[in-house]
Formats: structure tokens, C-alpha cells, sequence
């Protein structure tokens, strides 16, 4: 080894998913159908909030803000997972992986950090419903934002230049259908201890802590629920919370499963299956959960069809003055 930080190599081999040859049609349809609901129900949230001036409240800032980060978290992996299923040589060029390490970790983050600022918005509103529209104005909610993606793209691009820095000397095979930041620092034949650092320290800000400031949210929501004295009211504050906790549930539980549980013989299939869930599997979900479960969307959706078929009603009568 000499001591520069020089690439030796210009491509990876992106090999996680072992799929076997009489499944390989099925699940490339699978796949792919699973893609094109994920970009179409989050399309659809952000339309509506944008065309729907009932939905403009902080709640679908924050929601239009999750669809827009969950169609390009899976658009980061889905189009090169569906090229690769297709090819004979499922390969990524090394700019290529750290540009889909770049946005796979901004559009990530991003979803950890809107997920807590959907949970203190539920927390304001139950908690302090009076003083809702004062906390959480049109100001403070697009400062807060724009300094969220401000975070997310610093904590993204700090973590490609320090795996740029490092160097790819013989293996070139990621066990893994993405370029995942740990598959790739157990491929470099340079000193990770930097890189690993730092993925122990921003980890922990911006998984842990997010986690435990959501729980500490539906803790202190519960406590205050506890206290209205009609069910109604109850039920009415449980329809509100339930998907934004199975939100929840669904990012946090596939990440820490993938994480924190002890790896056994089968890691890389594990790996890739639990991946699967959180990066393709929950940002499909998302728009059944908010559209399903959701009073407000369904609305939206009839109020913007409705208000289509009445707009061309009146231009083809406006034909006939």
C-alpha cells in the first residue's frame, strides 16, 4: 500500500439480492408495480396539498414535505435495483455509488427529521390547542423546514467526502442491492476509523434522538388524553395519531431491526430484506396510511375532482355564450 488515497477501482458489483431464476420475472414485476404506487401515492399527497387550500396548515407542510422525501428515498434505489434485475452484470460506477449514497442518506435523514416535527405537531396541537396557531405559524414551520434539509444535506455530503477520501484497492462486490455506507466501508483497504466515528455520532443524533423525542411526544399526548372527558374526543385524538404512528413504527422498527439485532449466519440476506422494508416498503405505505386513515386527504381528493368536473362543466358552456 503506498499512502495515497487514490481509487484503484472505477466500478462496484452490487450484489444483495440472490433472487433464483423461476422467481426473477415475478419479482422484477413486483418490484416495479411497487415502485410505481410508491411514486404515484406520494405525487398524489403532494398535488392535493398543494391545490387544496384547506390542507395548507403546518400538519401537510410536514406531510407534503415526507411524500417529496419518500418518492426520492426510493427513487434513490429502485430505478438501479430494476436496471441491475435486467443486466448480466448488475454494476455501479464508483461516482455513481457515492451519488446514491449522497441522496439515499439526505432523503433518509430527511424522513427521520420530519417524522419528529409531525410528532410535535401533534404534541402542540393536543396539548396546546389554544396556542397552536401561535407556536407553530407559517414562519416558524418553514424556518424550521428549511433548516432540516440545511442539516440533512451537510450530515449527507460530510459523509460522502469522508467516504471519498478512502481508498478501493481489490474487492469491488457490495453485498447489497444499494451502495450502503457500511457495505462500502467493509470493501476499503484505508483506515475507516474517521468514517466510523462519525456514523456512531450522527447516528445517534439523527436516529436515536429523534426516536426517543417522538416517544417522548406520544407520552406526554397520552397523559393529555387521558384527561378529556368525553370518548369522542378520545377517539378523535387516536384517529389523528394512528398514522403517524404507524409511520413510525414502520421506519424506526426496520431500522432498528437491521441495526441493533445481532446479525447470524444469513447477515446479507437479512440486511437486504430489512433495507427493503425501510426504503422501499414504507415509502409505498405512506400514502395508504395518511389517505386511508385520513379524513382531511379524502376530502381534498373529492373537493379537487369535483371542482375539475365543474371547471370544464363551465368552460363547455362557455362555449355556448
Amino acid at each position: 500500500m503506498t499512502g495515497n488515497n487514490q481509487t484503484l477501482i472505477s466500478e462496484f458489483l452490487l450484489l444483495g439480492l440472490p433472487i433464483l431464476s423461476e422467481y426473477h420475472l415475478l419479482l422484477y414485476a413486483l418490484f416495479l408495480v411497487m415502485y410505481l404506487t410508491t411514486v404515484l401515492g406520494n405525487l398524489l399527497i403532494i398535488v392535493l396539498v398543494q391545490l387544496d387550500s384547506h390542507l395548507h396548515t403546518p400538519m401537510y407542510l410536514f406531510l407534503s414535505n415526507l411524500s417529496f422525501s419518500d418518492l426520492c428515498f426510493s427513487s434513490v434505489t429502485m430505478p438501479k435495483l430494476l436496471q441491475n434485475m435486467q443486466s448480466k452484470v448488475p454494476s455501479i460506477s464508483y461516482v455513481g455509488c457515492l451519488t446514491q449514497l449522497y441522496f439515499f442518506m439526505v432523503f433518509g435523514d430527511m424522513e427521520s427529521f420530519l417524522l419528529v416535527a409531525m410528532a410535535y405537531d401533534r404534541y402542540v396541537a393536543i396539548c396546546f390547542p389554544l396556542h397552536y396557531t401561535s407556536i407553530m405559524s407559517t414562519k416558524f414551520c418553514a424556518s424550521l423546514v428549511l433548516l432540516l434539509w440545511i442539516l440533512t444535506i451537510s450530515n449527507a455530503m460530510m459523509h460522502t467526502l469522508l467516504m471519498a477520501r478512502l481508498s478501493f484497492c481489490e474487492k469491488n462486490v457490495i453485498l447489497h442491492f444499494f451502495c450502503d455506507i457500511s457495505a462500502l466501508l467493509r470493501l476499503s483497504c484505508s483506515d475507516t476509523y474517521v468514517n466510523e466515528l462519525m456514523i456512531f455520532i450522527m447516528g445517534g443524533i439523527i436516529i436515536i434522538i429523534p426516536f426517543l423525542l417522538i416517544v417522548m411526544s406520544y407520552v406526554r399526548i397520552f397523559f393529555s388524553i387521558l384527561k378529556v372527558p368525553s370518548t369522542q374526543g378520545i377517539h378523535k385524538v387516536f384517529s389523528t395519531c394512528g398514522s403517524h404512528l404507524s409511520v413510525v413504527f414502520l421506519f424506526y422498527g426496520t431500522i432498528i431491526g437491521l441495526y441493533l439485532c445481532p446479525s447470524g449466519n444469513n447477515s446479507t440476506v437479512k440486511e437486504s430484506v430489512m433495507a427493503m422494508m425501510y426504503t422501499v416498503v414504507t415509502p409505498m405505505l405512506n400514502p395508504f396510511i395518511y389517505s386511508l386513515r385520513n379524513r382531511d386527504i379524502k376530502r381534498a381528493l373529492i373537493r379537487v375532482i369535483c371542482s375539475k368536473k365543474i371547471s370544464l362543466l363551465w368552460q363547455s358552456f362557455g362555449l355556448n355564450f
